[in-house]
């Protein structure tokens, strides 16, 4: 029922043994990890779903791993769960770019929330991810006489002025802007910038 996995990471093995029963009842599917670093060996794909993990574990903590997740480029959503202790640590994991926190002992309720939200902006993230590939398709797909136009355009520059600049007649760019909004496949002028952004962070 719920695209994408719970990675769930936690030493404790009855702790692991009743989330996994949890989220099976939910039909949400999951993987069950004992360390951080068993996780980081068999690390799945970014756009897999969210991970859950236990703040405080042996070899690798929470954060630890997170730090690591970053620097290998793993963008899918954090959930840490605390023990009421470990407060101040889960209000650090969440500056370094955990989406929640869940202090134990926690509510089921409150907890699968938590992952629905997750595994949701996961979802989205992929979209994003798909769309934005497809975008980087496109402009690919241009000559680059249209690139050229294109770049005038994004940088708000007249027809006249991309003409003077790249030695062509008015007529000839608003050619190739119309061949940019076709392969773009851009509704409108203001969507063809916001593509061209998007693919550089803008």
């Amino acid at each position: 029922m719920s695209e994408g996995v719970v990675h769930v990471i936690d030493d404790d093995a009855a702790m692991r043994d009743s989330l996994g029963f949890l989220l099976q009842v939910n039909r949400i599917p999951y993987r069950l990890f004992e360390s951080a670093v068993a996780f980081l060996e068999d690390l799945p794909p970014s756009g897999d779903g969210c991970v859950l993990t236990d703040v405080r574990m042996p070899e690798l903590s929470g954060i630890e791993m997170l730090k690591l997740l970053q620097e290998r480029g793993y963008r899918d959503p954090v959930i840490v769960m605390t023990g009421h202790a470990d407060v101040p640590l889960a209000i650090e994991a969440m500056k370094a770019g955990v989406v929640d926190f869940i202090e134990k002992p926690f509510d089921d309720d409150i907890l699968l929330t938590a992952i629905r939200e997750a595994l949701e902006r996961s979802r989205l993230q992929r979209g994003e991810d798909r769309a934005l590939a497809d975008v980087r398709d496109r402009l690919e797909s241009l000559s680059r006489r249209e690139q050229e136009v294109l770049e005038g355009v994004v940088e708000g520059r007249s027809n006249k002025v991309i003409a003077f600049d790249l030695g062509i007649s008015p007529r000839t760019v608003e050619i190739y802007r119309a061949a940019v909004m076709t392969k773009m496949r851009a509704r409108s002028l203001s969507e063809l910038v916001r593509m061209v952004l998007s693919t550089r962070g803008g």
